[in-house]
């Protein structure tokens, strides 16, 4: 299969978006990679990303980066595909160490334009909650929201996964 150059998977927490993106990768006689933008900081996080190990073989090359996706993905190599999980830790963590956001969506939209192969961008649809009182986390849920509305805007195809299920707000869903 020829994948779309950018493809965006959507969905809630445990909605099965990983397990979708990991196998759209596998479609593909493209070299996979794992762009991880996750912190292991408390014994949840570190059991979570075992998890996401253990799905993946030995084929996978893994770049763990919560920062530089941009640099990251433009060292890869025309034979392979990014998998970037995903787009709602990377802001967090943008905001976390006190980037400009704006300026990180610039650079992030213009890595996935320039990059040297496909990219499958993993990312949480979290809008869909009460609107929280903290001020921090009010800001964050603003511009993830901007992040993904930009990501659709640029992706191919969008594909949004609850419960397991595919379903394509944009495009289709690669065969």
């Amino acid at each position: 299969m020829n994948p779309p150059r950018l493809v965006l998977v959507l969905g809630g927490a445990s909605s099965g978006k990983s397990e979708f993106a990991e196998s759209l990768v596998l479609k593909t006689a493209r070299s996979p990679v794992y762009l991880a933008t996750t912190v292991a900081q408390d014994d949840e996080t570190r059991e979570r990303i075992a998890q996401h190990r253990k799905r993946r073989n030995a084929d996978w090359r893994t770049i763990e980066e919560p920062i530089d996706v941009s640099g990251a993905i433009s060292g890869c190599c025309g034979d392979e595909i990014v998998l970037f999980e995903c787009a709602t830790l990377w802001l967090l963590n943008l905001l976390t160490v006190g980037h400009d956001a704006e300026s990180g969506f610039i650079d992030l939209l213009e890595a996935f334009k320039t990059a040297p192969c496909p990219v499958i961008a993993v990312s949480n649809e979290i809008g869909m909650g009460v609107v929280p009182r903290e001020t921090f986390t009010r800001t964050f849920l603003s511009l993830h929201g901007r992040l993904n509305q930009e990501l659709s805007e640029n992706a191919d195809a969008v594909i949004l996964v609850a419960a397991g299920l595919p379903l394509a707000l944009k495009g289709s869903i690669p065969p």
